[in-house]
């Protein structure tokens, strides 16, 4: 079970119907329009709705930021690579996440990935962050709607994503090319370090060709979400939005 809290995310969840136990609702809590979907849609669903304490809810969501709403959801298993690769649109777009290891710094990156409408997302299945309820807050809910894929072996992943004809763009402050000058039409991975320390060394070989984004201040580098956004929203607007 997952627990998910907060009121975009457990509506989100829902949305993309995801089976869910039950919910818990603090008492009194105000009835808005996405509350009153969470109700509609959990009683077209059959699952229960129980109403508590609002020091219970927090202790169900380990914090008081739930916005008067849990769930106890099932895992939503990831996908297997070969799984996301062959789902992929023609040309892929992909993410793939070398080990961050912030909840709040994924669940901002799958916001962005889902915004842009990637074709999937591969994250690190050891030593880096999950899709727990906080990476699922963080995202507003837009986890529920990317493809995920986990892989024991970056590294090793990176040699099926190139077996499957797709470029593997990394991102590193010492790339050779300006990321907007990296022609992103083709089919394409964009690999992104963790925090801090960016991407690892044997990650960086495996990558077909490094970008860099320009800092023309004084720190040295944004976070890994803002960086995604950066060369995602690129990668979109050479593409074209589609609008």
């Amino acid at each position: 079970m997952d627990i998910i809290y907060g009121r975009n995310p457990v509506l989100e969840a829902l949305r993309a119907q995801r089976r869910a136990r039950k919910l818990v609702r603090a008492e009194g809590i105000r009835v808005d329009a996405r509350m009153r979907e969470i109700l509609e849609r959990a009683e077209a669903a059959g699952i229960s709705v129980e109403e508590s304490p609002r020091q219970r809810l927090n202790d169900i969501a380990h914090t008081e930021h739930h916005q008067g709403i849990a769930g106890y959801f099932h895992t939503r298993e990831p996908l297997h690579l070969d799984e996301l690769l062959a789902g992929a649109r023609e040309p892929a777009l992909l993410l793939v996440l070398d080990g961050i290891q912030d909840p709040q710094n994924l669940g901002a990156v799958a916001r962005c990935a889902e915004a842009c409408a990637v074709d999937g997302v591969v994250i690190a299945r050891r030593h880096a962050a999950s899709l727990t309820g906080a990476a699922a807050k963080a995202s507003a809910g837009a986890v529920e709607h990317i493809r995920v894929a986990t892989a024991s072996n970056v590294a090793q992943a990176l040699d099926t994503v190139e077996a499957a004809g797709i470029t593997r763009v990394g991102l590193d402050p010492d790339g050779a090319v300006r990321y907007d000058c990296f022609d992103f039409t083709m089919p394409v991975a964009l690999v992104v370090g963790a925090e801090g320390q960016g991407l690892q060394q044997l990650t960086r070989a495996h990558c077909d060709a490094l970008v860099r984004i320009p800092m023309l201040g004084r720190i040295e580098s944004l976070n890994a979400a803002a960086s995604v956004a950066v060369l995602l929203y690129e990668a979109r607007r050479q593409r074209g939005f589609g609008e």
